[in-house]
């Protein structure tokens, strides 16, 4: 170096170097751009961790909503019977008939009759209302009803049983009705049709237009009795006509033995006709007009009305929803044809 570069007094000292930045593919270059990748990333999972959190918890509150649910309805379905608590004082004992009578349901005898049993046990119940809303149904269920109301009537013969129609009292529904000590109804309900009936269908005219076939076997010359794909029998139809008579004889019996001198028959009377209420007084097929709450205060004296009506649980709807009902499947096997209704 010369002595004159020191001797000037305009020279400067070098500029430091500036610093290059990064371009990508390098080391720092990478770093930063890591840097906020993994911010990025972590708040991700952070997020994800919280929503799955978030489900988890959500899952557990309904999990156990879910099994309060549950447990209520257990709860419900095995208590569905009223109170066994004896009502303070004397009362009207209630029980109800509702719908068709069959095997199963609220008109069946199985539900009827033990709330029967428990309306006539009661020490403070000074009388039954059997309410009945029917238009018939199974003659067997019926008259396992009728029997018992005239077995509970000789065992507790100062305890008095009325029926009270509101709608509807017919066939099956009246050959319970008839046992009752008296029938009270509405001026417009309907009541009577004292007949029985086989219903079906016959497909033979049909299943020729469309080229079927009817293949039937069978072990017993009747035992495709009334078979709806095949030519009616004219005797298995006089055996069925006979069988269905003897029913209505059955039927007739009961309703002549329940009403007595009050009945004034005609030769309409058990035609299978149905009448309004007023008519059926006149007729001597009811006694008077009447409600519930009527016969309860005005003719039994016991205002007070406790339900002694059986209602069905969940474990019974269940069990029959899934169960086999035996009776039913004989009786479709043999009369395939149709079912005898009191209707």
């Amino acid at each position: 170096m010369s002595n004159n570069e020191f001797e000037n007094p305009e020279a400067q000292p070098p500029k430091p170097a500036e610093p290059v930045p990064p371009t990508s593919g390098t080391p720092a270059a990478d770093d930063k751009k890591g840097g906020w990748e993994r911010d990025v990333l972590e708040k991700l999972a952070l997020f994800a961790v919280k929503e799955q959190r978030a489900r988890r918890r959500w899952s557990i509150f309904f999990k156990i909503a879910g099994l309060a649910v549950f447990v209520f309805v257990i709860w419900t379905a095995f208590n569905y019977t009223r109170s066994e608590a004896e009502p303070v004082g004397t009362h009207t004992a209630l029980v109800e008939i509702s719908g068709t009578i069959e095997a199963e349901g609220r008109g069946s005898a199985s539900a009827v009759i033990p709330a029967l049993d428990k309306a006539f046990a009661a020490d403070d119940s000074m009388g039954v209302i059997l309410k009945i809303n029917s238009p018939g149904g199974s003659p067997v269920q019926a008259g396992m009803i009728n029997d018992e109301i005239v077995r509970l009537r000789k065992e507790y013969p100062k305890k008095p049983l009325y029926v009270v129609v509101e709608e509807m009292c017919a066939s099956g529904g009246y050959y319970i009705a008839a046992a009752a000590d008296k029938i009270y109804v509405n001026k417009a309900s309907i009541v009577g049709s004292i007949g029985v009936l086989m219903d079906g269908f016959g497909f033979t005219g049909l299943m020729e237009k469309v080229g079927v076939e009817r293949r039937l076997l069978t072990a017993g010359e009747n035992k495709g009795f009334l078979d709806p794909f095949s030519a009616q029998d004219p005797k298995q139809k006089e055996y069925a006509q006979q069988m269905l008579n003897e029913i209505h004889q059955q039927f007739i019996d009961v309703v002549r033995k329940g009403r007595g001198q009050r009945l004034k028959e005609t030769p309409e009377t058990f035609s299978g006709l149905f009448w309004t209420g007023s008519k059926a007084v006149e007729m001597g097929l009811a006694d008077g007009f009447g409600t519930v709450d009527s016969v309860a205060r005005d003719v039994i004296k016991a205002e007070d009305l406790v339900d002694y009506t059986q209602t069905e649980g969940l474990p019974e709807r269940v069990l029959k929803k899934f169960g086999v009902a035996v009776g039913s499947g004989v009786a479709k096997s043999m009369l395939s044809g149709g079912s005898i209704q009191l209707r």
